[in-house]
């Protein structure tokens, strides 16, 4: 191979058992691996984060597989030329198999009318698709095609598996770097890894440019050192595509973290994250707005508002000072009591107002302010809730013909719990009132 050729590029492996990683997909005797040993492989989808070795096993299958193998590229390619192979595939002088393996890098780009080109030809077998993305197919995809595919999630590598590429391209002296004399430190292969973030092509391009910008020493040895590695590879590559599949889980782990008492690590945590990634300081202050309603609610209402006040405040200042105003926010939702006894209350309302029959509003309430409405009986028997002691006038509120609904249950828990306790002193319920006050 060509040795100006990129050393991640020269590095990729040729057969299955030099690859490394995804032993959760591609390990010895599970369902990947033998349907590629035993040439039986379907169309399957392949997708996960940059560097993980997606297109590397693609690479691998075509040169496993009996059949005729075909790569293509979404954003290059066309209808004509997904036709082309098609017919190619169905012309059984051409392909005296009956199949092609068609491998589509990027399958997250084709547009409807590609993908629509493409499914009948899947469906029956004459094109076995393999998809390689970095986005989650189940957002991006066709779910006709995804349908007919098997999806299999490749993860990010681990450290060690970064360590066991990195040792390979120093030892192997026809493809990777064995032919020179370069020697490098335990600490900093330990940090190469660790900052590639899972990412092989990041690594092996940060460890050929420590290498091309490494002059030897009075030995002739070429020291990459932990200060060269961190010249190498400066910046931890955080897997954060602000329309992708990373996006949606950071931003759910988030909310899940704030959503739970008292876990303010984890919050700012992922509040970090997001920062250190770009995101934008509105688009979290909406989320934080939208978990003080949902989780916190009544049982401290004053969430809801240092929520609101911090996206009026992002909007006028941006980063990086808005990483503070927006860290509040998070911690005062995270450290909050929490009840969603308000979002439970209403989801029941409104599901009962789809699906009951609609009730009538009970005759004291109806409106008695036009010409006409006492003729009506409307607004008869009203009381007036100011004149009643404790602003509790006794009378009927919902439809008669559902009275006995409960929709708003509060918590034993912040504010949520004094309400609690004055509902059940309305009722007249003072055994549960005392118990109340006495739990708090």
């Amino acid at each position: 191979m060509d040795r100006h050729t990129p050393l991640a590029a020269r590095m990729r492996p040729e057969t299955l058992d030099e690859f490394v990683g995804q032993k959760h997909i591609i390990g010895r005797n599970r369902l990947l691996y033998r349907a590629i040993k035993g040439d039986r492989l379907s169309s399957v989808v392949f997708y996960g984060p940059p560097g993980t070795g997606k297109t590397t096993l693609a690479r691998i299958i075509s040169l496993e597989t009996q059949y005729r193998f075909v790569q293509l590229n979404a954003v290059s390619a066309g209808v004509k030329d997904i036709r082309e192979v098609a017919s190619e595939a169905q012309n059984l002088l051409l392909n005296p198999k009956g199949k092609i393996i068609l491998f589509f890098d990027e399958i997250h780009r084709l547009n409807k009318g590609q993908q629509d080109v493409l499914l009948p030809f899947v469906e029956d077998g004459i094109i076995i698709l393999i998809g390689a993305t970095t986005e989650n197919p189940y957002f991006e995809v066709n779910k006709a095609l995804l349908s007919r595919s098997t999806i299999f999630r490749f993860e990010p590598l681990e450290d060690s598996d970064i360590l066991v590429l990195l040792e390979r391209a120093l030892d192997d002296e026809e493809k990777g770097l064995g032919s020179y004399p370069i020697q490098l430190e335990q600490k900093a292969a330990e940090h190469i890894a660790m900052l590639s973030d899972g990412d092989a092509r990041v690594a092996l391009n940060a460890l050929e440019l420590a290498y091309l910008t490494t002059d030897a020493n009075d030995e002739g040895t070429i020291v990459i050192d932990l200060d060269t590695a961190k010249e190498c590879i400066q910046q931890k590559t955080l897997k954060y595509d602000k329309d992708g599949d990373n996006h949606y889980d950071i931003i759910s782990a988030f909310i899940k973290s704030m959503r739970n008492y008292m876990e303010p690590d984890a919050v700012l945590y992922w509040l970090a994250r997001m920062i250190e990634s770009g995101e934008k300081p509105e688009f979290v202050a909406r989320r934080i707005m939208i978990c003080a309603a949902e989780d916190v609610g009544l049982a401290n209402p004053a969430a809801l508002q240092v929520a609101v006040a911090a996206s009026q405040a992002v909007e006028r200042i941006g980063w990086p000072e808005s990483r503070i105003i927006l860290a509040e926010a998070a911690l005062m939702v995270a450290c909050s009591p929490k009840s969603n006894a308000c979002c439970v209350g209403i989801d029941k309302a409104l599901d009962d107002v789809r699906k009951e029959r609609s009730g009538q509003v009970p005759i004291n309430l109806r409106d008695a302010h036009y010409k006409g409405a006492k003729e009506l009986g409307h607004g008869k028997d009203y009381k007036y809730s100011h004149n009643y002691p404790m602003g509790n006038a006794v009378q009927q509120y919902l439809p008669y013909e559902m009275k006995d609904k409960k929709y708003y249950l509060p918590v034993n828990s912040g504010h949520e719990l004094k309400i609690r306790q004055r509902l059940a002193e309305l009722k007249g319920d003072l055994e549960e009132r005392d118990r109340l006050r006495r739990n708090t």
